[in-house]
């Protein structure tokens, strides 16, 4: 016979577990919630752009990607009449998006490569938890470091005319990309069963050959998420680039010019706009816009790392 004091913990463990599946469960669909929330508030503040007759008696979506008169493409917004080309906002963004990631992906990725590879256990005890600290830093402190620090050094070392420029915002912003693509990337390598390292070196492999021709490419989903996750951490970080750009809305593709981001014209204006006024119906705007461009980049790496991995499971 069983015991009836079995049978109570019985029950408050069902009870248990029942309460920690409906926390989980909720989490996931708060989050959900939240993201469709937060996409539905920007786009009703930024539908009057399309919709409202008095927003286009000064602003219209046409207009914002036409050249303004003679000034050509230019970021105006305060004007006597006012200018909204995004044109030089969007090289701007994608200027220093480049830059970063130029900077940021060979060094997370060879990091954890040596780190899942080649270092020994108590290096790589140490490496992986400093790198995974270096995200824990504000990124009001590494936009700062780049203003007083990096900015000086790259124009005293390259010669730039500039000091604020997206070369120097770029090299800021890879130390936020830095450890997001290290850390994915890391866990998706250390996930490579032992079994493929051991039937490689069987082979006659060394190593290096081993990570390169066998590790690498096993783990290419993931590491190619982590890239996607970076990439998407570059195009909407906001503190470093105000910080660190120069907030001048130019169409330059020169690196050492400076430049002026979606992101970072936001954080600037939005806080000095009249609520309602086309102004703040095109900030508002420019949010969706890189709510969008996030969703897809991100919606697009999920689709492609699907792909790979039935085209690695055959």
């Amino acid at each position: 016979m069983q015991n009836p004091e079995s049978i109570l913990l019985t029950g408050k463990t069902r009870r248990l577990e029942a309460l920690i599946e409906l926390f989980i469960r909720s989490s996931g669909w708060i989050v959900i919630a939240s993201v469709i929330l937060i996409f539905f508030f920007v786009g009703k503040e930024a539908l009057p752009l399309l919709t409202s007759s008095e927003v286009h008696k000064e602003v219209t979506v046409g207009t914002m990607l036409a050249p303004q008169g003679e000034s050509g493409y230019s970021w105006q917004p305060v004007s006597e009449v006012p200018k909204y080309s995004l044109l030089p906002l969007l090289i701007g963004t994608l200027k220093v998006t480049i830059v970063a990631l130029m900077i940021a992906l060979p060094i997370a990725v060879g990091a954890a490569i040596f780190t899942s590879e080649f270092a020994p256990q108590g290096v790589r005890e140490v490496i992986k938890p400093a790198v995974e600290l270096l995200a824990g830093i504000p990124s009001v402190v590494v936009g700062f470091f780049a203003l007083m620090v990096l900015a000086s050094w790259l124009q005293g070392a390259f010669g730039l005319l500039i000091r604020l420029n997206a070369l120097t915002a770029g090299v800021g912003l890879a130390l936020a990309v830095i450890p997001i693509v290290y850390t994915v990337s890391e866990d998706a390598l250390s996930a490579v069963p032992q079994s493929f390292r051991d039937g490689s070196q069987a082979l006659g492999a060394n190593p290096w050959q081993t990570a390169w021709r066998v590790v690498l490419p096993a783990a290419t989903p993931g590491v190619f998420a982590a890239c996607v996750l970076g990439a998407g951490r570059a195009i909407g970080e906001t503190m470093i680039v105000l910080m660190a750009s120069g907030n001048a809305a130019t169409m330059s593709l020169d690196p050492t010019r400076s430049f002026r981001s979606f992101s970072a014209t936001i954080a600037a204006e939005l806080g000095e706009v009249v609520h309602g006024d086309p102004h703040y119906r095109v900030l508002f705007f420019i949010g969706a816009a890189l709510f969008v461009i996030t969703f897809l980049l991100n919606l697009a790496g999920h689709a492609y790392v699907g792909r790979l991995k039935r085209k690695l499971s055959g």
